[in-house]
């Protein structure tokens, strides 16, 4: 297993029975209670399990919904976050979609302890891998040395599989080029995001009356959003996003001048109350990629996480499809009783089905902005665009449709929801008009 975060975790634990032996190599010492680590350069901003993501969660390691809820995450129903989208104040409505809130530190250890459990699982901690093992055909290990040595001796971990799940800066492509591989097809976007985080000590006072803000994007005409969700120990943590050519400031100047840029005052006027429990952070993720390793790769070799496909996280999808792909890992390792290559080839067209509605929602909304580089295009973007935008300002006054567009976003339901003969009635009934709802 290349990588010990999040996604490497929940693999390492998927394969748990199949495997006589799984050996995590790991760059970073991972610390003894939550905390943030170098390796995880975005977990000082805004994560969410979305609720496709703590369902496959708890299908994977039964109880860890409730373990996260104890220590201090935060249930938020979709009904409880106030959301501006384009085209208003989405409707308010009583809904059993929801998602899980708290710091990326918390969720990791979380898993971390419970994979920590795992007898058959063995850890190599502050260790690089530099290279693969194999042929042009197959995988057969990976090449490790002490981390930060370049004269460290080169070690080799023999394996029958081999797991990338090292991140978006996964060295995959470069390690199978050298093996003299073709590269794998691969789609790219790039809206320039780039984020401004703080944490929060939450203020003392009126209920503000909802669990979470969020103040969406605009395209083409306001490329900025702003986020506040509940995280434990009774802070908030507020993440400033903007795509390219609206980039924040570094520092505490940089990130008020966002709030003030914003298009509505609701966040600003929460903060401003509020103590701030942290330095501001900045955040350059770089572009959405998504490699098709189901479509070529040698055997004996597996793809999951961000090294496979990384998003824009403005959406708030990537530990969520970290988990769905693990989920689909463990489900190959299921249908052939072992580990192997026939499993190999299963698993990564499983990572790639549980990635394809994430990537077709991020990617086709991110060329909405003039800015953005790559992404899909053409008379059927266009009209799913005009679609979207007709459901949306549906979804301000009709909390039926409002309900199919969370679904849609939260990774519960395909797009084709938002075609359902009730929401489709509503959407033509309605014009794609509507008086938004009142924040």
């Amino acid at each position: 297993m290349i990588g010990g975060g999040l996604a490497g975790m929940l693999a390492a634990w998927a394969l748990r029975g199949y495997a006589e032996r799984i050996v995590v190599v790991e760059r970073d010492r991972y610390p003894e209670r939550p905390a943030f680590r170098s390796g995880v350069p975005q977990g000082r901003h805004a994560h969410l399990l979305l609720e496709a993501g703590h369902r496959a969660l708890e299908e994977l390691m039964p109880g860890a919904r409730e373990e996260l809820r104890a220590a201090g995450a935060v249930r938020v129903p979709m009904s409880g976050v106030r959301w501006l989208s384009a085209a208003g104040w989405l409707a308010k409505y009583e809904s059993e979609v929801a998602f899980l809130s708290c710091t990326r530190p918390l969720l990791d250890h979380t898993v971390l302890r419970r994979v920590r459990g795992e007898p058959t699982v063995r850890w190599l901690e502050n260790t690089d891998v530099v290279g693969l093992l194999g042929t042009p055909a197959e995988v057969t290990g990976v090449q490790v040395r002490a981390r930060g040595d370049a004269r460290a001796q080169v070690r080799e971990v023999r394996a029958e599989m081999v797991v990338d799940a090292s991140g978006r800066t996964s060295w995959l492509p470069s390690w199978l080029a050298q093996l003299g591989c073709p590269p794998a097809p691969e789609e790219r976007v790039d809206a320039g995001v780039s984020y401004v985080s703080r944490l929060y000590h939450r203020a003392a006072g009126p209920d503000p009356g909802f669990d979470a803000l969020y103040l969406q994007t605009r395209a083409p005409d306001v490329p900025r959003l702003g986020v506040v969700l509940p995280v434990e120990d009774g802070r908030w943590i507020a993440s400033l996003g903007s795509m390219r050519d609206a980039q924040a400031e570094p520092g505490t100047a940089g990130f008020d001048r966002q709030l003030r840029l914003l298009r509505d005052p609701s966040l600003r006027e929460l903060l401003v109350r509020a103590e701030p429990a942290g330095a501001v952070r900045g955040f350059w993720p770089g572009p959405g990629v998504r490699r098709h390793y189901e479509r070529r790769a040698p055997g004996g070799l597996v793809v999951i996480g961000d090294a496979v496909c990384t998003f824009n996280p403005v959406y708030g999808q990537g530990i969520t499809v970290a988990a769905l792909g693990a989920r689909a890992l463990r489900a190959a390792a299921e249908r052939h009783g072992s580990i192997g290559h026939r499993m190999a080839d299963t698993a990564r067209k499983g990572i790639a089905a549980a990635t394809n509605t994430a990537w077709m929602l991020s990617s086709s909304e991110d060329v909405r902005f003039p800015a953005t580089t790559g992404g899909p295009a053409g008379l059927p973007v266009r009209a799913q665009h005009r679609y979207l935008d007709r459901v949306i300002r549906r979804a301000t006054v009709d909390p039926a449709v409002c309900n199919a567009l969370h679904e849609v976003m939260s990774l519960v339901a395909a797009p084709t929801a938002l075609m359902r003969p009730a929401v489709l009635r509503s959407v033509l009934r309605g014009g794609g008009s509507g008086r938004p709802a009142s924040p």
